[in-house]
């Protein structure tokens, strides 16, 4: 069930609201998983869908979440994004077409692919090892 614009105003914060439903950028360096390296799932913001795991998540340098493949090609959709006078393949949300980045063909083996991600546009879920290991680390 898709939410009204609305209800996504009344869920998202101001900076999430403004990625996901009118696709600004976040300025790199800024956002809450940049310089996240916990091991587990990263999430639409808007409706949870699964996106990309911690494993293919590299530093690409750039101030942005960077990952080498999504989770499950189906859950996101790459469109042609000719604005800022440049041409790039933006990437949204296949469930509920949130913005989410771009994708860009300089990043590692075996893909080649970069998905230059906004923080704003994810929720980090912490698989259930690392859930294990913190818990282990605080007694």
């Amino acid at each position: 069930m898709k939410k009204t614009d609305a209800e996504y105003k009344s869920a998202l914060s101001d900076i999430e609201y403004k990625v996901t439903r009118e696709a600004a950028t976040e300025r790199p360096f800024t956002g809450k998983y940049w310089d996240h390296w916990d091991q587990g799932q990263y999430q639409c913001v808007c409706c949870h869908t699964p996106l990309f795991m911690s494993n293919t998540k590299f530093d690409a340098g750039c101030g942005w979440p960077s990952y080498s493949a999504p989770e499950n090609t189906a859950a996101i959709q790459e469109v042609k994004d000719s604005s800022h006078g440049m041409i790039r393949t933006e990437v949204r949300c296949s469930n509920c077409n949130a913005h989410l980045g771009h994708v860009f063909e300089d990043g590692p083996a075996p893909t080649g692919l970069r998905y230059c991600i906004n923080s704003a546009s994810l929720r980090f879920e912490p698989s259930d090892l690392a859930l294990k290991t913190n818990s282990i680390d605080e007694s």
